[in-house]
């Protein structure tokens, strides 16, 4: 058996090989030409993971995180499909309608659909979704608070009826995926072996699971959705980013995460790209803790935002890649942004008012030219926020701020930030959500119950609080954007919660060497164009 001739390396080279054997592929009476072209419609798509995806699991209605979306968008299905663009298109629901007062949700589930187990999808999967499973996921939790009931009113109709109005409801519908009723009804949801070994109805088949390792998935030959063309898919584990970017420029690998230093080597070599779309918007952002003995009025708050130069932290820290904020939202959410938000103007780079306001403060220099010192909390594993965290301490120590680095894991983050307070500042990357009560809001708003993945600040503020929760109960554009806009005028002046930049460092570099198709914008955030990458000679 000849095989395929081409950069690929080990890993490729054995997994193709083992597809061939299985497919009983063989030389005996056939060119090597042959072979190729047999070996070319098997390749395997090879994307390279950070860390094993199975420590979180990979059901994303159950647990939170960058694998359990990423694998959840490829095995399962949602009722409605979001773009990275906001776009809201069918998916296992072929049409919706939502009453004017804003209280029903009525969906058309499409018919035909097989689990891949070969079960059919049906009106009491959906039903059993909202019913059990939509309150424990994250963007699903405050939906479930609002629904009264759910009914099948037909074989292939179903029926959500609010207690009230709910402003993100398609949103929230929209990042549901749904999961099979027989395999959970009457289990523990979160220990359920099918979290392991997932069953949906999506363009991939969960196939295998090597700890620490890999994970491969399969094609589904039954897929509603058309035609899948990619055989098989494997996820390596390549925990060093040096060795993901050697794999990825040598064509060993087909995608992977890769750090921004190595973008300016992508920008100019012809054979790589950093995707552009796919996911909804990355951002950096910090934190103030206004709990902290330095930082408990806004005044010093707004002072050191103006310290930090935005600006600088684009070109520098993150090799160009994205904009400095300006705002508390991004331009692709025009219809909620408040123009009179505006970083540039209300946050100019004043060295000798930032001083003065210090002073007034009571923050005097001391003998050594220091002020206080500032915990500053990060993620040691994103090397962007690692960067911008470097060039932050260098900015505050112009102004007799000194600042101690704390570099930890994900779930110490967690901890350290939510639970104990335990930071001066916080600082990293994170996407802005499927709409801005859902990814933003949670930001500004009162957190008193110390709520992961909420607002960590200590801040409770009436205004904002009445304004984003406005925005919560109407469905009304107009009504929701003049509260966000109320929201973020207020958010201003206390200074707690800003972005830093907005970047696509978060998204993946390719190769296109190998494979076309995949910077194809698709209806759906997070999943890969499965039904149209094709292999390159």
């Amino acid at each position: 058996m000849k095989i395929l001739k081409t950069r690929r390396g080990a890993i490729v080279a054995v997994l193709m090989a083992s597809a061939l054997a299985i497919t009983g592929c063989t030389s005996g009476g056939t060119s090597g030409g042959g072979d190729a072209g047999a070996a070319q419609a098997k390749r395997p798509y090879v994307r390279a993971v950070n860390g094993d995806p199975m420590i979180g699991g990979l059901n994303s209605q159950l647990t939170n995180g960058t694998y359990p979306i990423l694998f959840s968008a490829q095995i399962f299905d949602s009722l409605i499909r979001q773009s990275a663009e906001g776009k809201l298109t069918a998916g296992l629901a072929t049409s919706w309608k939502v009453s004017d007062d804003g209280l029903t949700l009525t969906l058309e589930i499409r018919k035909g659909v097989k689990w891949h187990d070969g079960k059919p999808f049906t009106a009491e999967d959906v039903k059993f979704n909202f019913d059990e499973i939509v309150p424990l996921q994250a963007y699903g939790a405050e939906l479930a608070k609002r629904i009264g009931s759910v009914e099948i009113t037909g074989k292939n109709t179903v029926v959500v009826h609010l207690s009230q109005p709910y402003g993100p409801l398609l949103a929230a519908v929209s990042a549901q995926f749904m999961l099979p009723k027989h395999l959970y009804v009457g289990t523990n949801y979160v220990t359920n072996k099918a979290n392991e070994n997932p069953i949906g109805t999506g363009p991939m088949m969960f196939d295998t699971y090597t700890p620490g390792a890999e994970i491969t998935l399969k094609k589904n030959p039954n897929y509603w959705g058309g035609k899948v063309k990619v055989d098989r898919a494997i996820f390596p584990v390549m925990a060093d980013p040096n060795s993901r970017a050697t794999a990825l420029f040598a064509g060993e690998i087909d995608e992977a995460t890769l750090d921004q230093s190595q973008q300016a080597r992508v920008s100019t070599d012809k054979n790589t790209e950093l995707l552009s779309t796919g996911s909804v918007q990355y951002y950096e952002r910090l934190t103030f803790n206004a709990k902290s003995t330095y930082l408990e009025d806004a005044g010093v708050r707004r002072a050191l935002f103006s310290a930090l130069d935005r600006h600088e932290f684009v070109k520098t820290a993150l090799a160009g890649i994205g904009t400095p904020a300006n705002g508390f939202f991004p331009k692709s959410l025009d219809w909620a942004n408040n123009p009179d938000v505006n970083f540039d103007k209300d946050f100019p780079f004043d060295a000798d008012a930032i001083n003065k306001t210090l002073d007034e403060a009571g923050f005097p220099r001391g003998s050594d030219g220091t002020r206080f010192t500032l915990k500053v909390l990060y993620i040691n594993t994103l090397t962007d926020v690692a960067a911008i965290v470097q060039m932050a301490q260098s900015m505050l120590q112009k102004f007799g701020i000194k600042t101690q680095l704390i570099g930890v894991g994900g779930a110490v983050y967690s901890q350290k930030l939510y639970k104990e307070h335990n930071f001066d500042l916080a600082i990293v990357r994170a996407d802005i959500g499927p709409d801005p009560s859902l990814g933003l809001s949670p930001w500004f708003v009162c957190n008193k119950t110390n709520a992961i993945s909420a607002n960590p600040s200590g801040i409770c503020d009436p205004e904002i609080d009445a304004a984003a929760a406005v925005a919560l109960a109407t469905t009304d554009q107009k009504k929701r954007a003049a509260a966000f806009k109320t929201m973020q005028a207020r958010a201003e002046n206390l200074m707690y919660f800003a972005p830093i930049a907005w970047t696509n460092v978060g998204l993946n570099t390719i190769s296109t060497s190998t494979w076309t198709g995949r910077t194809k914008s698709l209806p759906m955030t997070d999943r890969l164009p499965w039904l149209t990458m094709t292999p390159t000679k």
